[in-house]
């Protein structure tokens, strides 16, 4: 499998994940990005080792949308860096249950994550292990099909495990889509229905050049479909 690439340069490759691969390898022997980006820089030069490829960034299993990966271990540095520094900006799409009062908002919580059930939750500041979580999101439009649902961008000022999942169902609006966190869709593939969280635009500096470079990839599904109409 191609990657659908963005861009790609000798420091860099910009792909669109498709919804329902891994970010990286994992311990299944289903296709990850890393894997399929490296079969892809393999092609193009048959004759050298085993390609560098540097996870900078990450993305659940269920979301799509638009990544960066590294090519060299320096790029995968200044990148990184982005990423601490917050000068990497990541801003997703979403579909959520319910009707949203106010129309631009920030989230700010503190997050514990539950490694053995691989779930986060929402906790009282202070919490031994937990994180603050920060976001911030605006309502893009609205229906009721036949239950309010909203579409909202969302820029994450921090990354946290499941951070828009969980602060989002936390909040009252969770997920369409989602399983985890979702009760409404608890069972997973059960109910047919494709997580309604994309990752669609993606802005940082390259790490030679210090050029800002931003990609798009509009969302993919089909509750992103509905709320187009």
């Amino acid at each position: 499998m191609i990657p659908n690439i963005l861009y790609e340069d000798k420091d860099i490759i910009v792909v669109k994940k498709p919804a329902g691969m891994e970010s990286q390898s994992s311990s299944s022997f289903a296709p990850d990005m890393v894997s399929e980006i490296k079969k892809h820089i393999h092609s193009q030069y048959p004759q050298s080792r085993e390609p560098y490829v540097g996870v900078i960034h990450r993305l659940d299993k269920p979301v799509g949308g638009v990544m960066v990966y590294a090519k060299t271990k320096s790029a995968a540095a200044a990148l990184s860096g982005q990423v601490q520094s917050r000068k990497m900006k990541k801003v997703y799409m979403a579909v959520v249950c319910g009707r949203i009062v106010d129309n631009v908002e920030n989230f700010v919580d503190y997050l514990l994550k539950d490694s053995r059930n691989n779930v986060s939750k929402i906790v009282e500041k202070g919490i031994i292990g937990s994180k603050r979580a920060e976001l911030r999101y605006q309502v893009i439009g609205s229906v009721e099909i036949p239950e309010p649902l909203s579409l909202v961008e969302i820029e994450l000022s921090t990354g946290r495990h499941h951070q828009i999942r969980v602060q989002f169902a936390g909040h009252g609006l969770p997920i369409w889509g989602d399983s985890r966190y979702n009760p409404r869709f608890a069972g997973g593939k059960k109910t047919g229905e494709s997580l309604a969280l994309w990752a669609w635009k993606l802005t940082f500096f390259h790490p030679r050049t210090g050029k800002a470079m931003t990609f798009e990839a509009q969302p993919e599904g089909r509750m992103f479909e509905e709320l187009k109409k």
